[in-house]
């Protein structure tokens, strides 16, 4: 009898056994993904400052969604349209489309809006151009009279003309605290983790990009492509911050342009393979959100300089940002 059930147990012990290592092995890959800050796809993330005595809010995307925020938040500033205009833009798009650029959607609606070609917003290419979108968006905005203080979901249906107007109001939050970011307020932060692998960029792409969103005076000296006269590294674009800005509620300065760069080149990290950002004595960089999902921190420089009582950044007179690519 115990000859004959031997071979069942031997089985059964070895079928067990198989089974441990598996679970020890998902063990060890949970523990090592937990240490090193991920391995999953990459996700971007706004953090509000810090509540006294609270968490602060936070709002997660994907880098999809994050690049087509930037983009609309660098359309509004750079029209010099309040923080409230963006605001209204961002949470009209999450409502729409979820801040993705749809080649689909009711009737012939399309793009981040969801626009319709057959109602005079523009062809089919134009309004899945994320910048002319956002411009029409802005355009029909900006003509309805005293859009910044009507509440936000009567500011948007006056522009969208939607069968369910209430919708837009619970994106409020949300797109309150994306403008806050992308518009360069220090309240809030973004922050991407990046891609795996070893894909270089290309700075005439950065270059492109930035003059498509921001316009050519982004980029003293250069066309509308971004060509010629650009300044930085063969891997290096630096872009000017101006000593003061125009357009913004809090008066314009030089502070809220630059971190507005900074945090439009972080949404487009994994579009552009942009591996570094640095500006004001801080530096995200791709490297960190790899390893230990770090956002931004200060640079070595910064640190002296605050023990010191020596200002940095801006401040001190580093009026650029500058975005290094993967190489």
């Amino acid at each position: 009898m115990s000859e004959t059930a031997s071979p069942f147990r031997r089985g059964r012990l070895l079928r067990i056994a198989a089974a441990l290592v598996v679970l020890l092995a998902l063990a060890a890959y949970v523990v090592v993904q937990y240490v090193s800050g991920g391995g999953g796809p990459p996700r971007c993330l706004v953090r509000a400052a810090d509540a006294a005595g609270g968490d602060s809010p936070t709002y997660e995307m994907t880098p999809e969604q994050a690049e087509n925020a930037a983009t609309i938040a660098a359309v509004g500033s750079t029209r010099g349209l309040p923080e409230r205009a963006v605001t209204i833009a961002l949470a009209t798009a999450l409502q729409e489309s979820a801040l993705r650029n749809l080649d689909h959607g009711d009737r012939d609606s399309l793009g981040l809006f969801q626009q319709r070609p057959s109602t005079g917003w523009g062809t089919e290419t134009q309004i899945q151009d994320p910048v002319y979108s956002a411009g029409q968006f802005y355009d029909h905005l900006v003509k309805v009279p005293g859009y910044s203080r009507l509440p936000l979901t009567e500011a948007a249906q006056r522009v969208q003309r939607s069968g369910f107007p209430q919708a837009y109001a619970k994106h409020e939050p949300d797109a309150a605290l994306l403008a806050a970011a992308l518009t360069g307020r220090s309240a809030a932060t973004l922050t991407c983790t990046a891609p795996s692998g070893a894909e270089p960029g290309d700075p005439a792409k950065v270059r492109a990009a930035l003059v498509r969103d921001f316009g050519a005076e982004v980029l003293p000296g250069t066309d509308a492509a971004g060509r010629a006269g650009a300044s930085g590294t063969a891997a290096e674009v630096s872009v000017p911050v101006p000593a003061t800005t125009g357009g913004s509620e809090s008066g314009g300065s030089s502070s809220l342009r630059g971190w507005e760069l900074a945090h439009w080149a972080v949404a487009q990290s994994t579009a552009l393979r942009i591996d570094e950002v640095s500006y004001a004595g801080r530096v995200w960089s791709a490297k960190n959100t790899r390893s230990a999902n770090k956002g931004w921190q200060r640079t070595r420089a910064s640190e002296q300089s605050a023990g010191s009582g020596a200002g940095s950044g801006a401040d001190s007179g580093l009026a650029e940002v500058r975005i290094r690519t993967a190489q």
